[in-house]
């Protein structure tokens, strides 16, 4: 299982900030988060960032089981 850690909207929408989700690619743990937190997490997940243990994934990657995988929507302020 991959660690999730979400911020700021995606966070709100999941209502978690942390969880472990199974997966073998990024495309795996984000198809399992979409069915675990609903509509919502996955409409306001196509907006964000993502990043495998602090950078931008590699195309094709496959995870470990200790990989973090962070989502991470767009900023704005002024």
């Amino acid at each position: 299982m991959a660690r999730l850690r979400l911020f700021g909207k995606i966070a709100e929408l999941a209502g978690v900030a942390r969880d472990e989700i199974p997966g073998r690619s990024v495309e795996e743990v984000f198809d399992a988060a979409g069915a675990r937190y609903g509509a919502a997490f996955i409409e306001g997940s196509r907006t964000c960032r993502v990043w495998v243990n602090g950078r931008d994934p590699e195309p094709g990657m496959f995870l470990n089981d200790d990989d973090e995988v962070a989502l991470l929507p767009p900023v704005s302020g002024g």
